[in-house]
């Protein structure tokens, strides 16, 4: 057995690079299939919420607080 990478044979990185391709498939199927089958749309994730819009800028100059150093 082999520990350490450097000195591994071919058929080692040959394991090596298909358990990488099949978790890589298989965390992508996983991701499409339930993002088909999860049923949510854009039209009823939509949050209708009132509109807060800036009118003018205020500037503070002056604060009557003390500060503690």
């Amino acid at each position: 057995m082999n520990h350490s990478i450097y000195s591994a044979d071919r058929m080692t990185h040959l394991k090596i690079v298909v358990v990488a391709l099949v978790t890589a498939v298989t965390i992508a199927g996983v991701s499409v299939t339930t993002r088909i089958t999860s049923g949510d749309s854009y039209e009823t994730a939509r949050v209708t919420t009132p509109v807060v819009k800036a009118t003018k800028d205020v500037l503070v100059t002056r604060s009557d607080n003390t500060m503690v150093r």
